[in-house]
């Protein structure tokens, strides 16, 4: 270990010696905390429009399938099939953007996405038929696929640790304003003539496209991937814009370089780097033959997207009208009025999550969020049971079933909808983090697939409050699982997440040794800035271990 007065590998210095003479009481304050890097935030805002296209196709359907049905006189099953199928092309997507990412850079891959989803879009507004609707549902899942991978990769790799949290959530924040807006645009053009308001609902989902198409404009590339290309130069520039000081952004290179396998006193701005992977080799150290902390990642990655999707929160926002009817409302406006207050609290409650994801933590806001998701669902599958047998209308029991629908999305919202994607997005190592979240986002998809496409049949079968109790059931498998195997990552570098991981079980004590190696690393236990983890020196910048 460096000895006192020694620099760390990326040149900072961290002094322990003598104090100079001329010390007054403010040298001895707390360093004060940075101010959130603007231009990182701006980043995160044009690369996570991307997700506003799943949000918008999640929402517009839920209303549009009820002209879609009366326009086209399709059964059921069809409008399961159209509602949920996005999903399935979506994997399409997820699948092809991992290589495509690291072929052609992050960057170009969310400009790609939004091509894609801006031509489905059309195709959709232009269908004649329910096989035309179909073809434009399938351009547009490979959009959202593509989308729905890049957007939390690029975020999670410009931010600077001590945002990361809130940075990377952005993500879902705009897959509920898209939801939102989704349901606006529901009401807005319900007044129109059936065979053109759903068309037009559809329709419009391209034009945040556009605004995509220009804004990357500004967007630089993820300093990551310049790294494994080997163009260190200008991954310095984009870290030094999007790190919270210049010492974190020296440390941040010096992390990603030895991640990437460069020595550290290669300070060239273009170097030779050996190119492991377009993609080649990554998928059999991911499955074939991972090692302890990769296949502790791989569980928590795909299981923490599984969940999220397997506790029902799309069968409640794909069909909240149908939920409404099943409650006793029955115009057309009132059900689509109250699916709008769902996609308004839906989007309060991510916003409210984006500020408290740094400040709490990963795992107290989730599992705050599932417990409350347990609750709300046993209460809502128990109102609807009510309701279903009884012959008398149950004000108390309507009333209790809208509450419980809207404390749902409340709870999903403020903790596993954002947690998902920023904990899959942090946790995987940089030569596998591609492949790894297009994974999960392929897991996401399929449950939500078969969630969407199967809910009509599901509460057939078991009645409406039967599917619930159900959703209930496996929310409590995920609070089981997030309490005991998941560990907390707010404030470490996405270099630091190898010594979390290893034990599915046993990961807190692995925890406590690095707290207690950060203690010991600043003597008195005070920050000062520097934490020793293994052989990267890295700096706290006032971010929480």
């Amino acid at each position: 270990m460096a000895g006192l007065g020694a620099e760390n590998p990326a040149g900072v210095s961290t002094q322990h010696g003598a104090v100079a003479d001329n010390t007054t009481l403010t040298d001895f304050e707390p360093p004060k905390k940075p101010q959130r890097n603007k231009f990182a935030f701006a980043c995160a805002i044009l690369a996570s429009l991307t997700s506003i296209l799943l949000g918008y196709d999640i929402g517009v359907m839920s209303g549009a399938i009820i002209f879609i049905k009366e326009d086209l006189k399709i059964s059921d099953v069809k409008v399961e099939i159209l509602v949920g199928i996005l999903n399935v092309y979506c994997l399409v997507g997820s699948c092809a953007a991992g290589r495509t990412s690291d072929w052609v850079g992050r960057r170009y891959t969310i400009v790609f996405a939004g091509a894609i989803f801006f031509v489905g879009a059309l195709l959709m507004g232009f269908a004649t038929n329910y096989a035309f609707l179909m073809v434009g549902r399938f351009v547009a899942g490979i959009g959202v696929g593509y989308a729905l991978m890049i957007a939390p990769v690029y975020t999670a790799e410009v931010s600077p640790a001590s945002s990361r949290g809130f940075l990377t959530s952005f993500p879902e924040v705009f897959i509920n304003i898209g939801i939102l807006l989704g349901y606006v645009s529901n009401y807005a053009f319900s007044k129109l003539p059936t065979n053109l308001g759903w068309r037009l609902m559809l329709g419009v989902g391209g034009i945040p496209c556009i605004f995509l198409a220009i804004g990357v404009l500004a967007m630089p590339e993820s300093p990551r991937w310049l790294v494994m290309q080997g163009r260190l130069g200008e991954a310095k520039k984009v870290l030094d814009k999007t790190s919270d000081t210049k010492e974190e952004a020296q440390l941040r290179l010096f992390d990603i370089k030895e991640a990437a396998g460069i020595p550290q006193d290669c300070t060239d701005d273009v170097v030779q780097v050996q190119k492991r992977t377009h993609g080649e080799g990554v998928w059999k150290e991911l499955l074939v033959y991972p090692t302890p902390a990769v296949r502790h990642v791989l569980i928590c990655g795909i299981l923490i997207h599984f969940f999220q999707q397997a506790s029902g929160i799309d069968a409640v926002v794909l069909y909240s009208p149908r939920i409404f009817e099943k409650v006793g409302i029955t115009s057309s406006n009132d059900k689509l009025l109250a699916t709008i207050a769902v996609g308004f609290v839906k989007t309060i409650f991510i916003l409210v999550a984006t500020f408290l994801l740094d400040r709490i933590g990963r795992r107290p806001l989730l599992l705050s969020s599932v417990g409350g998701m347990i609750a709300s669902l046993a209460t809502l599958g128990l109102s609807l049971t009510i309701i279903n047998h009884s012959d008398e209308k149950l004000v108390w029991a309507i009333g209790l079933c809208i509450t419980m629908v809207l404390a749902y999305v409340a709870s999903f919202s403020i903790g596993l909808g954002p947690i998902t994607w920023v904990y899959s997005s942090e946790i995987f190592p940089l030569r596998l983090r591609a492949q790894g979240v297009s994974l999960g986002v392929a897991v996401n998809r399929v449950t939500s697939g078969v969630i969407s496409m199967t809910f009509i049949s599901l509460y057939k079968a078991i009645s409406i409050g039967g599917a619930f109790f159900l959703f209930g059931g496996i929310a409590t498998v995920a609070f089981i699982f997030f309490y005991t195997c998941m560990p907390e990552t707010q404030g470490k570098t996405l270099e630091e997440m190898d010594g979390l991981f290893g034990k599915l079980v046993g990961w807190r004590e692995e925890a406590k040794k690095m707290k207690a190696k950060m203690k010991e690393g600043n003597g008195d236990g005070t920050s000062n800035g520097q934490i020793q983890l293994g052989n990267t020196s890295t700096t706290t910048n006032g971010r929480q271990g």
